[in-house]
């Protein structure tokens, strides 16, 4: 089968939406260029140079064997200068962090080995020292980390935290006689793990600690730490592999412990706090949870990334998939001398079609968070409400289309039939290596807390200002709307009573105002409802507070798990509207109405709980 599948091109696939009743006609290649996006350039670059041989996986290979390929392939894409676009001109980067992610993104063509290890390298490590550093580090340790000459870490999670980044339990505490900060840590749940390039191939780390000096802890904050030479870890710093992984195993992950380990006190990532020589601590910041939320808000290209990555690698396998279901053969059904294409068959449809759309959907979303990265990175749009947004857009959309890409590959794997199974065809391989990115870079169903809460926050503010009359008014309308919802007045008979015929009551969802309403509704409800019922939190103790945001945990992630839903809905539907071919429009509103209607059957029972669909 690997005839069929072209490593790194990955087309539009539509046609095959297309039914034999209203042939699609659509210009694939105008579509394929706006699926480029605004970076289509550097997705062009990068995809040429994943055509390479030198990039692809090798499976015949061991653990110690793909580490190495890997760590070779990174001197390859070093050399080529196509990683360094993020960086600052002024050191030969091109300060093009939109470019810089879009070409990241299709790197998993290739290998998603190899991606994620230059996102430890440039993405992670070197974006660290980029956002978290001021000029003294860039000058100093950016030209190393561009050219490879030093491969690094980034030291962040530890085996007792992950998500809880600001509980990490590893100390920096400054010693003033020698103008040094002194690495520790403190017990076994603190080692430092999971860390890419840290089992062999690092020789520095950037380390995230609590600062303490003058007997005063200011929270975690970022440092530069030399970790090996030719010869091994350096004094005083050990770790461990964390060996043979589910996937990705052409990444040395390992776990990194420090005793006593002494850096410069320069070598404090200072862009956000900063110690002077007698231990006095400054920062622009005055809040340390302020100081914190915006220092980790500078490391959100990792979710950025994550969500295009996974946009790219369920168009790859729809691809296989879709390609390998238009050849197949099975079955005479029509006709008895002639086995019928499997891609026929409703079933396979149904199977290959939603998860289609559901790609296109992602996709469209994708670039609308790209460009709220570049934005904010390039200056362009980078005020507090910017970087707010786009990092709620992050927490919201890579728990969506991380969890979508495991289940379009599976279904793609299984369409496949046995030769999804062989290793040649990588849909088993790639779905292990993409298994990590719903956890890494934010576990998902923390990311979609943090999303709630941002949903909640903006609906307090809506009312904060509010007098009597205005709140009165919003109750009395939900009342009057679950009245109305209650009495079944959303029936067949009471659409068509609406609408004037059945045929028009049947396309009451296909109306894309029809559709925008029912997935608005049910986000608005949904918080709405939470409000209430945390509305008791704000008088509570931090105790019964915590108790009961943690009685409405799902519900939180529910909800916000339907607004990233609109959000995709949103971002597709707009899409269309940049299309100037009229076929081509029509066969992308078909599969925009496929994918609503996909949002409402999942959700079939909400609506018909609360009134808002009949059956």
């Amino acid at each position: 089968m690997t005839n069929l599948v072209d490593r790194v091109t990955v087309p539009t696939l539509l046609t095959v939406a297309s039914t034999p009743k209203t042939p699609g006609s659509i210009d694939t290649a105008l579509l394929g260029e706006y699926l480029l996006g605004t970076w289509a350039d550097a997705r062009r670059e990068s995809r040429r140079l994943m055509k390479d041989a030198a990039f692809h996986r090798d499976d015949s290979l061991n653990l110690d064997d793909q580490r190495e390929r890997v760590l070779g392939q990174l001197r390859l894409l070093a050399d080529a200068g196509s990683v360094l676009k993020a960086f600052p001109t002024a050191l030969g980067g091109e300060d093009n962090h939109g470019a810089n992610i879009a070409a990241f993104e299709e790197i998993v063509t290739a290998d998603p080995s190899l991606q994620i290890k230059s996102g430890v390298q440039w993405g992670l490590f070197g974006a660290a020292v980029l956002h978290l550093g001021t000029q003294r580090h860039h000058e100093r340790f950016l030209p190393g980390i561009m050219s490879l000459e030093v491969p690094g870490a980034f030291a962040m999670t530890e085996t007792g935290h992950g998500s809880d980044v600001a509980a990490i339990g590893t100390t920096a505490t400054y010693d003033e006689a020698t103008e040094q900060f002194v690495i520790d840590t403190p017990f076994r749940a603190a080692w430092k793990d999971y860390l890419g390039n840290a089992a062999l191939h690092g020789t520095a780390a950037v380390v995230f600690a609590q600062l303490v000096t003058k007997g005063v802890t200011h929270g975690v904050h970022a440092f530069y730490v030399p970790i090996r030479d030719a010869h091994g870890f350096l004094p005083n710093i050990g770790g461990e592999d964390d060996g043979l992984k589910g996937g990705l195993n052409g990444i040395d992950n390992g776990r990194l412990h420090f005793d006593g380990v002494r850096v410069p006190r320069e070598n404090l990532l200072n862009r956000y706090g900063d110690v002077a020589a007698d231990g006095t601590y400054s920062s622009a910041i005055a809040s340390p949870g302020r100081r914190f939320f915006t220092m980790i808000g500078t490391l959100v290209q990792g979710r950025v990334s994550l969500d295009g990555a996974s946009v790219v690698a369920s168009k790859l396998a729809l691809f296989i998939a879709i390609t390998y279901g238009s050849q197949r053969r099975q079955f005479t059904a029509a006709d008895p001398t002639k086995e019928e294409v499997i891609l026929d068959y409703q079933r396979h449809q149904r199977r290959l079609l939603p998860k289609l759309a559901t790609t296109y959907a992602m996709s469209f979303a994708h670039e609308k968070l790209l460009t709220a990265f570049d934005g904010v990175f390039s200056g362009a749009r980078a005020t507090d409400a910017d970087r707010e947004d786009l990092e709620t857009l992050a927490a919201a959309l890579k728990p969506l289309s991380t969890w979508s890409a495991l289940e379009i590959i599976q279904e793609a794997r299984e369409a496949c039939g046995g030769a999804g199974f062989l290793a040649e065809n990588r849909l088993t391989q790639l779905r292990a290596d993409l298994d990590i990115y719903v956890t890494f870079e934010g576990d998902n169903n923390v990311l979609l807390q943090l999303v709630a809460k941002r949903l909640l926050s903006d609906y307090s503010r809506k009312f904060r200002n509010a007098d009597a009359g205005a709140l009165a008014g919003y109750v009395a309308g939900q009342v009057g709307d679950a009245a109305v919802n209650r009495s079944g007045l959303r029936k067949l008979v009471q659409t068509v009573a609406d609408f004037g015929s059945t045929a028009r009551s049947v396309g009451f969802v296909r109306d894309a105002a029809s559709q925008r309403q029912l997935l608005t509704d049910r986000v608005q409800t949904m918080v709405a409802s939470l409000a209430g019922r945390l509305r008791a939190a704000q008088k509570a103790s931090p105790i019964e507070a915590a108790a009961l945001f943690n009685a409405n945990q799902n519900e939180l992630i529910e909800a916000a798990f339907a607004h990233a839903e609109l959000l995709q809905w949103e971002a597709f539907t707009e899409a269309l509207e940049g299309v100037t071919d009229a076929k081509t429009v029509e066969v992308l509103t078909w599969l925009r109405d496929l994918f609503g209607f996909t949002l409402i059957e999942k959700n079939l029972a909400w609506y018909l709980i609360n009134g808002r669909l009949s059956a």
